[in-house]
């Protein structure tokens, strides 16, 4: 079967690599002329990379490292060492560490805790690890039940010091989903803790050894193109076309500098689009439909990136940091972190602006400011003096809708993979599925949209399969 799919995100050129897999013909076209969607790069006239975010690999990933496995590109990932560092803003220029020992899960979590006397009280150590007791035995089920709550009602409710909220956790639930813990799920909160305390290498991070579109999508385009596939830059959708019985006849495609719009016709079809264009992209009669309407409730959340080179080293930590800043949300000197980026001289620092939207309309200089400000709380040593550190360049990345909010009662709205729609499927990290809004997310439901059309129609018992036909938007109307 030839199955058309929107989008070149992780979603999508996942689900076209398990496609292909199961003996499918994806096409998979793309608006931009870059691959990767919320993990896209790009490079500036120097050579050097920028991307959409810090992208973190978990050894509590196991499909995207399988992905990576299967790809043959596992050496591409730089693990570090296991820990998970916080800035001390009390004291500038200090680190707080949570390091894990080579011990069974969950007793190395446990250890990691209860070694921490920088952040954490016993007395509030204590409270915190009885409060997570009902999510480690009770499981997944006990998590999706929480998410009626925000996570400051969750810890309120199990009797979890306010502290504990202050000092670990204003920085996690910004680096998960980029808004705060009044705001956001228990749910997001409590299946990370339950993945990094129940999995030894859980919470291990690694770093790709460059920048995401070269080092991990092109190698998922090489593969489904080497098996039949095709993957199509600069093809932007422009309109699902229907049939009269309310199933798609074709995607329309925009086209670019004065050529004709065009239609492209297969055997099934995929969004793999975030929520938020697929959403404006949805056909009239589709708006009816109950199925479509619960993703009224689901709403992509402001971020941004920003990128910093500076004319020295201000760190020479190798691994992700926590700023527990009131503006930024995680970082790392990517100098240090990644081999495709190695500077010995030279920091250049990726972070995390959250949350976000007081920020996304102001200009790229006011941020850089503001960062700037911050940066000189984070590294007092290199910013003050007769021979401050000096900006040399920087970028900033701005994404008006991400990964989906979640706040409390955004599980409901989060769809399958299979639709009402009998040739039309959904694959992306808001699609449901375990790990929510995150890079396994994506690879988890593009593999669950691949292995719900092979239930749905087996290779064996597709019968006089539609020929992939492209044609002028024109000519295509009477067809």
């Amino acid at each position: 079967m030839r199955v058309a799919i929107a989008g070149a995100g992780l979603a999508g050129l996942s689900c076209a690599k398990y496609l292909t897999d199961a003996g499918h013909t994806p096409i998979v076209l793309e608006r931009r002329d870059v691959l990767g969607g919320k993990v896209a790069a790009w490079q500036d006239a120097d050579g050097d990379w920028y991307e959409t975010g810090l992208h973190i690999f978990f050894g509590a990933y196991p499909n995207i490292l399988q992905l990576f496995k299967e790809l043959g590109i596992e050496d591409r990932l730089q693990w570090k060492e296991h820990t998970m560092i916080f800035n001390q803003p009390e004291a500038p220029g200090t680190y707080s560490r949570f390091d894990f020992p080579d011990l069974p899960a969950p007793l190395n979590g446990i250890v990691a805790i209860l070694r921490n006397n920088d952040m954490l009280t016993w007395p509030e150590k204590i409270r915190f690890g009885l409060g997570l007791l009902p999510a480690m035995v009770q499981g997944q089920k006990y998590v999706e039940e929480m998410d009626k709550y925000s996570w400051t009602e969750w810890l309120q409710k199990q009797n979890i010091p306010l502290r504990v909220e202050k000092e670990v956790f204003i920085a996690m639930s910004k680096a998960l989903n980029f808004i705060g813990p009044e705001e956001i799920s228990a749910t997001i909160l409590l299946t990370a803790l339950n993945r990094f305390l129940q999995e030894k290498k859980g919470s291990t991070m690694a770093f790709l050894d460059g920048s995401p579109t070269e080092r991990l999508c092109q190698p998922i385009v090489d593969y489904i193109t080497e098996r039949g596939g095709e993957v199509r830059l600069n093809a932007p959708l422009k309109e699902i076309l229907l049939n009269e019985d309310g199933t798609v006849r074709g995607f329309l495609i925009r086209g670019l500098d004065g050529a004709e719009d065009e239609v492209l016709t297969a055997d099934l079809y995929v969004s793999a689009m975030p929520v938020d264009p697929f959403k404006v992209m949805l056909p009239a009669p589709w708006k009816q439909m109950e199925f479509f309407q619960q993703l009224d409730g689901l709403e992509g959340v402001p971020v941004i990136n920003l990128h910093l080179w500076f004319d020295r080293k201000l760190t020479e930590i190798d691994h992700l940091l926590f700023s527990r800043s009131p503006l930024l949300s995680v970082y790392a000197d990517m100098s240090n972190t990644c081999r495709g980026y190695a500077n010995p001289d030279r920091s250049m620092l990726e972070l995390v602006l959250a949350p976000a939207k007081d920020w996304i309309a102001k200009s790229d200089a006011e941020i850089v400011d503001a960062t700037l400000a911050e940066l000189e709380k984070l590294f007092p040593q290199h910013f003050g003096g007769d021979n401050p550190a000096q900006l040399l360049k920087y970028h900033v990345v701005k994404t008006p809708r991400s990964v989906y909010k979640a706040t409390p009662g955004r599980q409901q709205h989060r769809p399958s993979q299979k639709t009402p729609i009998a040739n039309f499927y959904l694959t992306g990290d808001y699609t449901m599925q375990r790990y929510l809004a995150s890079m396994e997310g994506a690879v988890l439901s593009g593999k669950l949209t691949a292995q719900a059309i092979s239930q749905a129609v087996p290779v064996a018992s597709a019968s006089n399969p539609q020929t992939l036909t492209r044609s002028p938007a024109t000519n295509a109307a009477t067809a």
